[in-house]
């Protein structure tokens, strides 16, 4: 396993081959006679300018008067709190304001031209009862998203494979274009339609609360298009999703059979969503004339591919009933089977059997063909004639969901239930602290309702609470670390931002191995079955989705929660809370135009963007450092402090052998401690740094907002005025290259304590080095107090390296043995504990490293 994870890591690293569609057509502008401009060009000519045509700003009065309107609609002001400061005596006149009140200030902004288009209210009718939608126009949603000029020079327009390999064996899996669905779909259009371009169409929803009481509600649905790379639509500053619908919310508590209730609320919501997207019925097959933002136009074919939701969300589209895999067929009794293998449920059967709610036949036929397929009786799915869609092949990975509240929230939930839980929080409150690791320092088992966040910080730690753990029944404990371990394994593969053949293969192996080893929570009496339909999910329909439509986070319910505090609580806050929707998509519309026009002026300020790649996949840069520009003591440390205050207590000796190895590189080490005690140092003191900064560029893509940046600490305790620690010393653990290590593997790494990070003065240098030497010694330096090597002892225990040779911040786990000493903490258990274990799934980079 542990060569196959080497290979896998260093596959993703290679240079890829591209293999592109074969055709000559598809994909290809057209020639439009007359057309209009485009992109920004376009915009600019529609901006009303009031006979001032050099002004950037218009059709606001100047910057400041720009800058104020940002300010009102972006940054969370109420209209009542505008008003009040607009009416403050002087405010308006002084700041030359084109507008007294907040009603002219809306006017300028309604002013500005409409790139997305505006909200309808419709009416949908269901068991007799009319409910509103507030809609947008899907096909000019896929036109503003599609000729956005921010959007231009990313737009993908043709299918490609990818490898890792000249031989092109091995296949990779990244953006939604490098899949195998887009390939397929666009060969069975081209087949119909040459010359075609696909404009996949991806949705998410999710009902979310909008108020903290009263369980106020907002059901928004957003889409997107898997043109844009994944970077695009996962940033929500990047305006790459656009809400197209805010649906009902009624719980229909009159009808009072819940079966009815529930058919009924599942049938609102394919009325509407059908009403949404009714053009795409034709669109997908008839085509349409597109222009991007660089002003070519294109054969546009909008195809519906992915939906992305949670469970719940997911039953519902595509009308599988609870308990019940939303793929495939496998009964509900063998869902936690690893082994157990069933067709993925047929389309063309589905839309045949809920046909038959519109023939002749009784209701009673209709209801029964559905029960015996596990759905529910629907009328009329809004996938029901979407062309060249599948809509159980759309049902994607889902990071948030199925994995951290599906998978990893049973597992913590089984462990805490089973095992002693004041043992399992001794152990989270007495590991070391690390910049990547949330310490739980009042335990776990308390934590109740936890997010998906918290899930993960869970898994950073959780194999290191689990060594050597006691069970319940003298059940062995081997078993469940195994489990555990697998468990982890795929959550951290299943994050990976590019597969490749053998990625996937370790994916699956990691599922086997938590299968085989899955007995131990039956044994501890936690569980009877594993028939979880997101477990079964992972288990069974992982691997496929990411060959289909590239990696999990392209489709991460992540993204549609975020999306939530924009699209919905802020919207909703920015109402009289009366009548709401008409307030709500009023507010998105003037915020989507405001932000259009700040891009827009940003554009006229600095000329065009240059024309470059999002795709970081064709990037290999190597890892660096940012530190303070000052150092962080006040003044400079001397050595007797650093040995009594820093632990650093072979300051000058390690210091003399790092100046004699600088100027004599290949002295045998023997050589350099008998020349380094006779070295002179003169001075007595060093500026020193309590912080280092690194960012990681060897894997670029495996990343997250956690994994930006890694920080190692090394700096003293903290104190009140009254004398009180506020917070205790800290001296990190850290990865350390020897000069011989690479991007995989500890091959060429050890374990070392910063203790402290520092430069030699300046003024010092010339009486150390010549003057050919000072150039090339390192700005930074670090005393590191060593760990014992991974593979052989060593007896050296400290020394001075350039702060480059660290790699990362590492967190280490201390072996507890069957009981957490009570005697240790958070704060010492580095200096208390003598064994530990490297944790490698400390975060997404070091789980890429070691091996």
């Amino acid at each position: 396993m542990r060569q196959r994870s080497q290979k896998t890591m260093r596959t993703l690293r290679q240079q890829i081959h591209i293999t592109h569609y074969p055709s000559d057509v598809a994909g290809q502008p057209i020639d439009v006679p007359g057309a209009s401009p485009s992109g920004y060009a376009e915009y600019g000519a529609r901006v009303p300018r009031a006979g001032h045509p050099d002004n950037i700003y218009a059709p606001f009065r100047n910057e400041l008067d720009w800058k104020v309107t940002r300010w009102a609609k972006l940054r969370g002001p109420s209209s009542t709190a505008v008003s009040e400061l607009l009416e403050i005596p002087g405010v308006q006149e002084k700041l030359e304001l084109s507008f007294k009140n907040v009603r002219e200030l809306n006017k300028v902004v309604d002013a500005l031209p409409t790139t997305r288009p505006k909200f309808v209210r419709d009416e949908i009718v269901v068991a007799e009862e009319a409910f509103d939608v507030y809609m947008r126009d899907v096909v000019e949603c896929l036109k503003a998203l599609f000729g956005d000029a921010e959007f231009a020079r990313y737009l993908v327009f043709l299918p490609e494979r990818h490898y890792a390999d000249a031989d092109r064996t091995m296949r990779l899996y990244y953006d939604m274009h490098t899949g195998k669905w887009w390939w397929a779909v666009q060969k069975a259009v081209e087949a119909k339609t040459p010359g075609a371009t696909i404009m996949p169409i991806i949705i998410s929803s999710d009902k979310t609360q909008v108020t903290l009481f009263r369980n106020k509600t907002a059901y928004p649905v957003y889409l997107t298009i898997g043109n844009l790379p994944k970077e695009i639509r996962g940033c929500p500053s990047q305006c790459g999703q656009i809400l197209i619908v805010y649906l009902p919310t009624s719980k229909l508590d009159h009808i009072t059979n819940k079966a009815a209730r529930r058919c009924t609320l599942a049938n609102l919501f394919h009325a509407c969503m059908e009403r949404v997207l009714e053009p795409l019925k034709t669109l997908g097959t008839d085509r349409i004339l597109m222009t991007s933002g660089d002003g070519i136009t294109r054969r546009i074919h909008p195809i519906f591919a992915a939906y992305i939701g949670d469970y719940p969300e997911q039953l519902l589209v595509t009308g599988v009933k609870m308990g019940l895999c939303a793929v495939c067929l496998v009964p509900h009794d063998e869902l936690g089977d690893f082994d157990a293998t069933y067709p993925r449920r047929d389309i063309h059967d589905a839309r045949t059997v809920l046909a038959m709610a519109d023939g002749p036949g009784p209701p009673s036929d209709f209801a029964n063909a559905c029960r015996t397929r596990g759905m529910k009786p629907i009328y009329h799915p809004f996938w029901m004639d979407l062309p060249y869609s599948n809509i159980f092949l759309s049902i994607t990975p889902d990071i948030l969901h199925q994995v951290l509240q599906g998978f990893v929230k049973h597992v913590v939930a089984w462990i805490k239930t089973a095992c002693n839980a004041a043992e399992i929080d001794a152990r989270c409150r007495r590991l070391p602290p690390n910049h990547n690791v949330q310490l739980f320092l009042k335990g776990i088992t308390p934590l109740s309702r936890l997010t998906g966040k918290e899930h993960a910080d869970i898994c950073r730690i959780l194999l290191g609470i689990v060594i050597d753990l006691p069970l319940p029944d003298n059940v062995p404990s081997a078993p469940l670390m195994r489990a555990v371990q697998a468990m982890l394994d795929f959550v951290y593969l299943a994050q990976y931002p590019i597969h490749s053949d053998d990625s996937l293969r370790a994916l699956e192996d990691a599922l086997r191995r938590f299968h085989e080893n899955k007995h131990v929570f039956v044994e501890m009496g936690v569980r009877q079955d594993f028939n979880i339909p997101k477990l079964h999910y992972c288990s069974k329909h992982w691997r496929q989705q990411v060959e289909y439509f590239g990696t999990a986070n392209n489709f991460n319910t992540e993204f549609t929660e975020r999306l939530h505090i924009d699209f919905a609580k802020d919207a909703y806050r920015a109402t009289n809370k009366k009548n709401e929707y008409p307030q709500m998509t009023l507010w998105l519309e003037r915020k989507e135009k405001v932000l259009r026009h700040e891009r827009y002026i940003n554009w006229e300020l600095t000329g065009r963007p240059p024309v470059s790649t999002l795709n970081p996949i064709h990037r290999h840069r190597v890892s660096h450092i940012k530190m303070p520009k000052h150092p962080s003591t006040k003044g400079q440390v001397s050595f007797e402090r650093l040995g009594t205050r820093y632990g650093a207590t072979q300051f000058r000796e390690c210091l003399a052998q790092f100046i004699v190895q600088h100027k004599n590189p290949q002295a045998r080490p023997a050589a350099i401690r008998e020349q380094a005690a006779l070295q002179l140092i003169l001075f007595h003191k060093v500026p020193v740094y309590h912080k280092a900064r690194f960012w990681e560029r060897d894997f670029p893509l495996y990343r997250h907002a956690s994994d930006d940046y890694d920080v190692v600490h090394a700096r003293l305790a903290r104190y009140s005025t009254h004398g009180n620690e506020t917070a205790p010393g800290r001296f990190d653990t850290a990865l350390i290259n020897d000069g011989s290590g690479g991007a995989v593997s500890v091959q060429g790494y050890r374990v070392g304590r910063v203790r402290v990070v520092f430069s030699i003065p300046q003024r010092e240098m010339r009486s150390l080095f010549t003057a050919d030497e000072i150039p090339s010694v390192p700005e930074h330096l670090a005393y590191i107090e060593w760990f014992t090597p991974f593979r052989q002892p060593d007896a050296n225990h400290a020394s001075i390296i350039p702060l480059s040779h660290i790699r990362r911040s590492i967190h280490l786990l201390p072996r507890y043995g069957s009981q957490a000493p009570r005697t240790w903490t958070s704060a010492k258990v580095l200096d208390q504990c003598p064994h530990f274990y490297a944790n490698s799934f400390g975060d997404r980079h070091m789980y890429g490293i070691l091996f």
